[in-house]
């Protein structure tokens, strides 16, 4: 255990230091710059400002949702631990945003809808659809977002700073509760597309370093075969009887498709499986979405899909091969196998290659540089947080707890809110521990097996609602069921086992554990899409007058279409709205009177709460954002451009998947 170097590279450093505290004293004074001179309807400003918007801000904004904290730790950690196979996660989407660019959002904007329960609410009528869709997306953000984003920035701050991981979880909630209170969603838009611009700036400067200290690319290729730990030999062979394809990297590191049967990635799971949960991500997930629908027109949002694309192909330099430098260069701290150094090293018995890229980070850049990388991972990240806290919040309170409670006041809804916030952090910070050992530690195998089980009903549902007229409400909803029940049987058996490690397997019987989390990706999604037609078939179809302009073969449609029962609910909540809005006439009228004479004090506090804006500017502003939903005709000569681009990029993809598969 000599070799183990104990004594963490911590960032005490005053150039390091003073970066840190001056870039977060930025953020926070640009938070209450923006706040201060925001107007009053910010929330419907921002929507219409969005329907203008050109292809490059949606490129670069559909990237900088997509990529996290989360990213730089997962896909680092997981090329630490296998190669660059991870990277096919990236490189698919390439072909994905295509799909979305192309196929599925000129079923959005012609069917004239915001988000993605609405769309299937237009689509097939009822409810309990987009009840489901709000449940499961809860579910999601909970295990797949907030917790593995509060546990890559606890990563982070645990190897800069030498904090155990828990004090490291509330420290980064409390910067996130300041940072959220004080900045806002204006702060957000201020600091975000800096801060991305950052991360990418930091990160090539990270992966210079990286080959530099590694010798390049070619020495990478010779060193990481060799980038085993020393001290495996010392230990008892009685307590630990430790293989030795535990701690040797794998022959097939530098292979994407690797084999079906024995690869740690298997080809049909990585070319299949993925596109299967990439569907769901990039073409049915509410925050990518929503990006497309804020463009200009159509071709602005096939540009900004192809401009994402390009940027797709980055984290696989910027991220996977950072994370195989970190094991060649630290194979003692980044490759250990033995549980007692392992849990010296990062507090998790299974492995610590999650810590390969904050391991660079605090080891190879210089100071002040390094400081400046931290502060920028972990501001993007805490933004990132506050955007799910805001979004979890207004799903549980908008479509599900006005289910619960009807009658709801708007006062009961904010406290609401706010309550749920503090309960989906606590069960984000009890499912740590699982975050930290599933998939023997690496942080982005574990996204991608939660996804793995509860998307592909979701992905075979949108594409059957967007491609076959003839499937119906009962199919769809009845094929979700029977896909969750499916993916259930697969992830709760597989959690009460454990995923298990190479050294401790888990338990879980072959039958239900032992297909690969993409090649059982593949199998839900077919079992998903036979139900839903089976079903679909053996009931009565939906008529076309209800289906014009929300299906890819009506797109073009101009017949006037007849709302399910859609329009008869956005009729009653309309009224109640009003009734609501006459019982507060005269209190409002008082209200203003008597906020002239608040002092100063108590309008800052009402402003940093969010409750400087009339609520009802955003209420107004709603019915003129569907009204200037933009149609899908596009100018040939642009259409042909992007045509042209999306070719050229996907013959670029097909060559680099090529040259590494």
């Amino acid at each position: 255990m000599e070799n183990l170097s104990t004594d963490k590279v911590t960032i005490k450093n005053p150039a390091d230091i003073a970066i840190i505290v001056g870039y977060f004293v930025m953020v926070i004074s640009v938070g209450i710059w923006s706040m201060l001179r925001t107007k009053r309807g910010t929330v419907g400003g921002y929507f219409l400002a969005g329907r203008t918007m050109t292809w490059w801000p949606v490129g670069a904004s559909l990237f900088a949702s997509n990529i996290g904290s989360g990213h730089f730790v997962g896909l680092a950690g997981t090329g630490a631990a296998s190669g660059i196979a991870v990277g096919g996660f990236e490189w698919n989407a390439l072909f994905i945003v295509l799909l979305l660019g192309w196929l599925f959002v000129p079923v959005y904007l012609t069917a004239g809808v915001i988000t993605m329960p609405q769309y299937l609410k237009k689509r097939f009528g009822g409810t309990r659809i987009s009840l489901y869709l709000s449940v499961i997306s809860l579910f999601m953000y909970i295990f797949t977002k907030i917790s593995v984003d509060m546990f890559s920035g606890a990563v982070f701050i645990q190897q800069a700073l030498g904090w155990n991981i828990y004090v490291a979880v509330i420290a980064l909630l409390l910067i996130t509760a300041l940072y959220t209170v004080t900045g806002g969603l204006a702060a957000l838009m201020y600091t975000d597309t800096v801060q991305t611009f950052v991360i990418i700036a930091g990160a090539f400067f990270l992966t210079g370093y990286s080959f530099a200290e590694v010798g390049g690319y070619n020495a990478l290729l010779a060193k990481y075969s060799a980038a085993m730990p020393t001290n495996v030999s010392s230990m008892d062979p009685q307590r630990y009887n430790i293989s030795s394809r535990c701690y040797t990297p794998r022959q097939d590191a530098f292979s994407l498709l690797r084999d079906p049967t024995t690869g740690d990635m298997p080809w049909p799971g990585v070319v299949f499986g993925i596109a299967i949960v990439g569907g769901w991500y990039w073409c049915t997930d509410q925050v990518i979405v929503q990006r497309c629908l804020a463009a200009r027109s159509l071709t602005h949002v096939k540009a900004g899909c192809i401009m994402c694309g390009y940027l797709k192909l980055l984290p696989m330099f910027l991220m996977v091969f950072p994370g195989m430098i970190s094991r060649v260069l630290y194979p003692e701290e980044v490759g250990c196998v033995v549980p007692e150094i392992c849990k010296m090293v990062c507090g998790t018995e299974v492995g610590c290659s999650n810590i390969a890229y904050p391991k660079l980070v605090v080891s190879v850049m210089p100071n002040g540089l390094r400081g400046l990388m931290l502060a920028v991972m972990l501001a993007a990240l805490m933004s990132s947080l506050a955007s799910i806290f805001n979004s979890s919040s207004t799903l549980f309170t908008m479509d599900i707890w006005t289910r619960i409670r009807p009658q709801a006041t708007e006062r009961e809804l904010i406290v609401v809110g706010r309550v749920w916030v503090l309960c989906i952090v606590a069960v984000s910070i009890c499912w740590i521990p699982v975050v930290q050992a599933a998939q023997s530690g690496q942080l982005f195998d574990y996204i991608q097996s939660i996804s793995s089980y509860l998307a592909p009903p979701i992905t075979a549902v949108f594409f059957l609602a967007v491609f076959v007229k003839r499937v119906n409400e009962k199919g769809a909803f009845w094929g979700l069921v029977g896909g969750l029940a499916m993916g259930l049987c697969r992830m709760l058996p597989e959690f009460w086992f454990g995923t298990g490690s190479c050294i401790f397997p888990s338990n879980c019987p072959f039958l239900v554990c032992g297909i690969h989390y993409l090649h059982f990706a593949i199998i839900l999604f077919f079992c998903t899409s036979v139900l839903v037609l089976l079903v679909s078939y053996c009931t009565e179809p939906i008529d076309d007058e209800h289906l014009y302009r929300l299906v890819f073969s009506l797109r073009h449609s101009k017949e006037e279409r007849k709302d399910l029962d859609w329009e008869q609910e956005e009729k009653g909540r309309r009224a109640r709205r009003k009734a609501e809005e006459k019982k507060r006439a005269s209190i409002n009228s008082d209200t203003v009177v008597q906020e002239e004479g608040k002092s100063g004090i108590r309008l800052l506090i009402g402003r940093l709460f969010g409750q400087g804006a009339s609520s009802r500017d955003c209420e107004e502003d709603a019915p003129e954002v569907s009204e200037l939903m933009p149609d899908i005709s596009e100018e040939p000569v642009w259409k042909y451009t992007v045509d042209a681009n999306a070719v050229v990029m996907m013959t670029v993809a097909v060559f680099m998947w090529g040259y590494y598969a």
